[in-house]
């Protein structure tokens, strides 16, 4: 069989073509998406007086505070920032409170991801400030709760600073010159009886006023709209925040993504997540609009874990967990006694938890939206289980796939109780699961891993395991939603894995053959706009655009389903320590990712069926689902993330048939090499993303 390597190598702005097959029309060009996001800018009414003030002049005073801090306090800083070589202590409360400049140490948790943001230097300078809070399930038990930015977020990083310090009770957050660039969720509350004097750097701190109760900021509104590129890969606009689970839903003319926030790879809330529902819709996938929070964290008790939006009495519902475990033991919850009442009754209670005394609420409840933008919570609880997905069947009916903390299949005439199982057994496992129905095909996606899929028209007993099959569509993505939109059209939202808990926001279309067959491929509204294209014929040599970019060619046999191809992407540095590799075997209608090998093609991976990790984002196989018999178009994107990822995500189409992505950490593609066996590869074109 012929054999054929191709290098390109984008620091020398080299690549070598190969060998003709047919011609192919161009494919138009990716529109612009822009995503319009709320305003990340609040204003604080101080009041003339403080409760406690400091100059140079006073580097150093007492406080005098209430004990109950419940309601929080305000500190504002007149702050010269500075790259600072040691640490320096701009603000402290001893034992309490700390605001610091420091240099990044790469022996740092990652989590706040600060190395994604350096100096022209190279240094990573942060600004951080921490605050100590008594363990409300531990007394006299204390963790520090920390925020902070890399100095080089800011469009200026030295020179003087209005910086707000922000403790409300619920959250802890660090605004600079009224923009809020990170916040985390209290579990306790710092010790009143500790707080007794305060003291600031004279060198770096001009004043400093505190103020208690803590002062409410108002919502400031942008003159223009703030606006991100794409939604494709999108993440919140923090240096630390992240997409998590993602759930979707298409009402009135709106398509409707729900996902949890997360900060700091689910290390949030003292490690306990502090996770809550954010919200993006768009009537047209070419704008899209971030809202306010569905489901925002209101007391420290919450935090939440993942459900579905539904329509339910002509509202636009969203269900979801109370994770409140993860922070009380189950006795101290609500949990035993919801249990303690199903099992007596046959079906769940309703109940309001605002009037429960001496439990804290766990389990089942929702929110409701009378426009489909602003939600209203409804404080009841109506189910044990901790990730409740309820859907509307084919039929009218009210039902729930019960996750995390119950399983089985539900029905009910209200949302809001009386909850009876009407399966135990099914579905067999997998969380975060969602029903939906195509043509004559019902399916249920089981979170990570697991799918099932019947003819509309048989049993709930009929559903057969695709996973065991091989015939699976999952693609890389975490805890993916399906939703229908116009045009008979499925979308499959997820994020893909790059912090413990979270990662970008992906977005791919589904297709489907007569036999209920899904395949995946790129949605092409929302298919990242590239600058001009650049065609590399075989005896060419063109310049690669950028770090993140689109690549595409075509794959064309020799023989019907016969050969292979394989495409590395290579370290900036020349090196192969982290390349990656892309391969698609025709014969075996199998593709994966892989670790790159100097020479010869990489080692094989597994599929999910194989018990391979797709959700892992790292190195697995697909299969099945392509067809290979005639020349196919193969696209791949790679996307840097300005430098926010921290590696390079990797996301490829086969023919609109199958899509897979990964991520490869600390991986800046600089190079790129093609492999051909029994393939020839044609019309070679690679064109930078647009900004």
């Amino acid at each position: 069989m012929k054999k054929n390597v191709v290098q390109v190598y984008l620091f020398a702005l080299a690549l070598i073509g190969t060998v003709a097959c047919q011609d192919s029309k161009p494919v138009p060009e990716p529109e612009k998406v822009e995503v319009e996001l709320r305003s990340p800018f609040w204003n604080f009414e101080f009041p003339a007086s403080a409760c406690s003030q400091l100059s140079r002049t006073v580097a150093q005073s007492a406080l005098s505070l209430p004990d109950d801090l419940t309601q929080g306090f305000t500190i504002r800083l007149a702050a010269d920032l500075r790259l600072p070589e040691a640490e320096r202590t701009l603000l402290e409360v001893p034992g309490v409170l700390r605001a610091v400049l420091r240099q990044h140490d790469p022996d740092d948790r990652k989590t706040q991801n600060y190395p994604a943001y350096k100096m022209p230097d190279g240094s990573v300078p942060v600004l951080e400030a921490s605050l100590s809070l008594e363990s409300p399930t531990q007394p006299g038990e204390f963790q520090d709760l920390k925020v902070g930015i890399p100095l080089a977020i800011l469009e200026r990083p030295e020179g003087m600073h209005d910086i707000v310090l922000h403790f409300s009770g619920i959250s802890w957050s660090l605004y600079v010159d009224g923009r809020l660039y990170d916040n985390d969720f209290a579990l306790g509350y710092p010790l009143a009886s500790r707080m007794k004097s305060w003291s600031l750097d004279p060198d770096l701190v001009s004043e400093a006023a505190l103020y208690e109760p803590a002062i409410q900021p108002a919502h400031v509104a942008t003159p223009e709209p703030l606006v991100d590129a794409n939604i494709q890969y999108w993440t919140p606009p923090y240096h630390n925040a992240w997409v998590g689970d993602v759930v979707t839903f298409f009402h009135k003319g709106r398509y409707h993504v729900f996902y949890l926030f997360d900060r700091r790879g689910h290390a949030s809330k003292l490690g306990k997540g502090g996770h809550y529902f954010e919200h993006l819709s768009t009537s047209d996938f070419r704008t899209w609009t971030e809202h306010e929070a569905a489901t925002p964290l209101e007391r420290q008790w919450e935090t939440f874990g993942t459900g579905t939006p539904f329509l339910y009495d002509g509202k636009l519902c969203i269900s979801y967990g109370l994770h409140t475990t993860r922070i009380y033991p189950k006795e101290q919850t609500t949990l035993p006694m919801q249990w303690a009442y199903l099992d007596k009754h046959g079906y769940t209670a309703s109940i309001n938890y605002d009037t429960i005394r001496g439990l804290v609420p766990a389990g089942s409840t929702y929110s409701v939206s009378e426009d489909g933008v602003h939600f209203k919570k409804t404080h009841i609880l109506y189910h044990p289980c901790e990730n409740p997905s309820i859907y509307i069947d084919p039929d009218g009916k009210l039902r729930m796939l019960a996750n995390y903390g119950a399983r089985g299949t539900w029905g009910a005439d209200s949302v809001a109780g009386g909850w009876k199982c009407l399966d135990a057994d099914f579905p067999l496992g997998g969380d975060c699961t969602f029903f939906f129905r195509w043509g004559g095909y019902d399916y249920i996606i089981g979170g990570f891993t697991r799918l099932w899929s019947k003819s509309a028209n048989e049993p709930e007993s009929a559903y057969k395991d695709i996973v065991a099959e091989g015939k699976d569509f999952y693609n890389g993505l975490s805890v993916p939603a399906i939703t229908e939109i116009p045009g008979g059209r499925f979308l499959m939202a997820g994020w893909l894995k790059m912090q413990n808990w979270g990662g970008p926001l992906v977005i791919h279309e589904l297709t489907q053959r007569p036999d209920g067959y899904v395949g995946v491929k790129w949605m092409d509204e929302i298919t990242p706009a590239t600058g001009v294209p650049m065609e590399l014929p075989s005896e060419g040599i063109s310049s690669v655009p950028d770090r993140s970019f689109m690549l595409s060619f075509e794959v064309c046999p020799d023989q019907p389903r016969q050969g292979r191809v394989a495409v590395s992407f290579l370290p900036e540095d020349g090196s192969n320590g982290k390349a990656c590799e892309w391969q698609l075997r025709l014969d075996e209608a199998r593709a994966q990712y892989a670790d790159a090998l100097e020479d010869g093609y990489a080692s094989e991976e597994k599929t999910l069926r194989e018990g391979g990790s797709p959700q892992a984002a790292g190195n697995y196989a697909i299969e099945n689902g392509m067809d290979t018999s005639e020349p196919f178009k193969v696209r791949i994107l790679v996307d840097d993330g300005a430098g926010k990822f921290g590696g390079a995500l990797i996301d490829t189409e086969i023919g609109a048939q199958r899509t897979m992505i990964t991520y490869r950490p600390e991986l800046t593609v600089g190079g790129l090499s093609f492999r051909t066996e029994g393939v020839s590869v044609k019309n070679v074109r690679i064109a930078p993303l647009c900004d």
